[in-house]
């Protein structure tokens, strides 16, 4: 076996192959950008090598310095991880050139399969059924529209080496095929460095299934089951769960040979994944093959119980296949969140900042689910504006799909993170919404359950008697320690606080009465309290402390999870997709409080507010300027995407306060309107 590798990327991904490879007992070298000289991945790694500045297309997508790191460290085999130089044929030759194993497909099978149009041509003469569209390169937005015309709208511009999300428009008319067109070959050789684009037939309320193979050098290629992968926005997953609520048995099999077939027609030795597009009727297209990693790869782990890293490592190396296809048991339900630094109340846009809370849910046993956390960040380290914003990837597994929605839940409210947005609150609200547990799936999933974009839900019913009972409890530890402060003045007794609480929450008003409290520590750590609503009693328990980002505990005998995050007079709560601020008073602080004014929100209706840190690629209009709603303004760029910014209604430009170039923080003003 290989006695060290290096792997040639950064972040969640490359952390989650140091740790297999030292399992394994294989050293390891990371590879590190300037952004990146703190990183996770640096700090796990046996060695480490900079490669150069924080642009990709300068450090981690220069062949170059990759191989140059691999002579320097004696390492003798190249882990890609995904994205980057992960599908890059070139990549792959130079380092056979240089005899240096690459942890992934031969030359020949990324050339046939990892470009999206050649792929399309080789499933066409393998008999694999595919989308409907034009394969051939298209020079120009004009004859992008007569192709699109063509073929029927609604449909997809695609990056030919794209991949997670970015070079991807849909386009429902010749209008937004041009600017579509310009906008996804931009993204395309910015990410890619290659500009080339494709169109194809956009099915209707499609589902998104992706099978998992798994070749040798030996010619074995066998299927690991499927991901269903539906919940996406801007054409990037969210949630992935295997296998996939829609299929049975007869079209897994179906979908599996296919892949398979397709696989042995490139002679593919590694891991690597068929996509295909499903109706809800179970027919399904081919789409793509994507000859590396993927992102979601943890799901179909959990239901296999196969290391899919692993046995990467071991292919590359020459081993054979160590199962073969009736090996492959799948083994109750899987299902992930992508955590990433975005805003989700701001349609997704993306955040960046320090992590001053990173607090993950435990990893392992929770009752019959297990839960697993991949991530590449910690607390107090930078989500940068230069690559991808993905946090962590939250899995959880059960014997059943109920029950692994039900603990991913659980682990979301457990999940702290603060000093920047992130999209917890969106996949916390999912795992409670009832399409959702019902499995009736689209990838148009988000944009027709969230067509005015997304809102922190408020709670109701059981959830907000629950959140209140929290609101009460951490009140009540806090009296606790009040009441147990040292070198207190002797000779007063201690202050006997109102066992009444008024609890506001998401506009509604609770009353509970704190009647009982056992088992009080010295610290005010343990016990159990009971809060009573009326006719209603809750039973809490907790060791919670006044700091701690997260609220665990048990109400009523159920394990329950809650985010906290102490405010004046309260606490702002996060639990089972839900979030209010909760302000907790005795019945005389609630009279008080109800005389105290509001503060308004500042009116910004007049200004264009930059809707996430980025850099401003390009200002569409000057001073003076009449603009109709819809046209654009300004063109921002976070996270390799590039957003424009339209006017929501007719207005006349009265100042442009930033300019090309410039780097803006959220909310900084870019122009003014009269």
């Amino acid at each position: 076996m290989f006695s060290k590798i290096l792997i040639a990327n950064r972040g969640e991904i490359a952390c989650r192959v140091i740790k297999t490879a030292r399992r394994m007992g294989i050293a390891t070298v990371a590879v590190y950008s300037d952004a990146d000289r703190d990183a996770l991945h640096v700090e796990m790694a046996d060695e480490a090598v900079h490669i150069g500045p924080p642009a990709a297309a300068q450090s981690y997508l220069v062949i170059e310095k990759i191989i140059d790191a691999c002579k320097a460290t004696g390492a003798q085999a190249v882990h890609p991880g995904y994205g980057f130089l992960s599908e890059r044929e070139a990549f792959a030759q130079a380092l056979k050139d240089e005899g240096i194993v690459f942890i992934g497909p031969n030359p020949g099978a990324i050339a046939a399969m990892g470009d999206k149009i050649e792929s399309k041509k080789a499933a066409a003469a393998a008999n694999v059924s595919t989308v409907p569209g034009h394969l051939g390169i298209i020079e120009s937005p004009e004859h992008a529209v007569t192709i699109a015309d063509g073929i029927g709208y609604p449909v997809m511009i695609k990056a030919s080496a794209g991949g997670g999300g970015k070079g991807m428009r849909i386009a429902h008319s010749a209008g937004e095929v041009a600017e579509g067109f310009a906008r996804a070959k931009s993204e395309a050789a910015s990410s890619f460095g290659d500009d080339r684009v494709f169109v194809e037939k956009f099915i209707v309320d499609p589902r998104h299934i992706e099978i998992q193979v798994l070749g040798d050098k030996h010619g074995n290629v066998i299927y690991l089951g499927e991901r269903e992968c539906s919940i996406q926005r801007r054409n990037q997953k969210v949630v992935e769960e295997a296998p996939s609520p829609l299929l049975d048995e007869a079209t897994r099999a179906k979908m599996g040979e296919q892949a398979v077939a397709l696989a042995k027609a490139v002679n593919y030795d590694s891991a690597g994944t068929v996509e295909f597009v499903a109706g809800q009727d179970r027919s399904f297209y081919f789409l793509e093959m994507n000859t590396r990693l993927q992102v979601e790869h943890p799901v179909t782990e959990m239901i296999t119980g196969v290391d899919l890293v692993e046995e990467m490592i071991r292919v590359a190396y020459g081993e054979k296949l160590r199962m073969s296809q009736a090996d492959v048991k799948l083994n109750g339900w899987a299902v992930e969140s992508r955590v990433y630094a975005e805003d989700p109340t701001r349609n997704f846009l993306p955040s960046t900042g320090r992590l001053v809370t990173y607090r993950p849910p435990a990893e392992g046993r929770d009752g019959e689910a297990t839960v697993r956390n991949d991530t590449g960040v910690f607390e107090g380290g930078e989500i940068s504006i230069y690559y991808d914003p993905m946090i962590a990837k939250l899995v959880t597994h059960a014997p059943t799909r109920k029950a692994a929605i039900e603990a991913q839940g659980r682990a979301l409210d457990a999940f702290a993170i603060d000093g920047i947005r992130h999209n917890i609150p969106f996949v916390s609200a999912l795992m409670h919404h009832p399409r959702w547990i019902e499995g009736n799936l689209s990838t148009g999933f988000i944009a027709e359950e969230f067509p005015e974009g997304f809102s922190l839900p408020a709670p109701q019913g059981e959830v907000a008697l629950r959140m209140a009972a929290i609101a009460i409890a951490c009140d009540h530890r806090l009296n606790q320690r009040k009441r147990n402060v040292s070198a207190q003045m002797q000779g007063w007794r201690k202050v006997a606080f109102d066992r009444t609480r008024i609890v506001t929450l998401g506009g509604e008003r609770f009353e509970g009465q704190v009647t009982e409290s056992v088992t009080e520590s010295v610290t005010g750590q343990g016990g159990s309290i009971t809060i009573a609503f009326g006719q209603r009693a809750l039973t809490l328990s907790s060791d919670w402390i006044p700091g701690d980002p997260v609220w665990r505990g048990a109400i009523d005998g159920l394990a329950v999870a809650a985010q906290v995050r102490a405010i004046l007079n309260g606490v702002a709560l996060g639990h089972a997709g839900a979030y209010a601020d909760a302000h907790v008073y005795t019945v005389r602080e609630a009279q008080l409080a109800a005389l105290m004014p509001v503060k308004l929100a500042a009116d910004t209706g007049k200004s264009l507010l930059c809707p996430m840190p980025g850099l401003v690629k390009a200002i569409s209009v000057a001073v003076g300027q009449e603009v109709k709603a819809g046209e654009a303004l300004c063109m921002v760029e976070a996270m390799k995407m590039e957003n424009v910014l339209r006017a929501e209604k007719d207005v006349t430009i009265a100042k442009i306060l930033a300019k090309e170039g410039d780097s803006l923080a959220v909310d900084a003003v870019i122009m003014e309107f009269a």
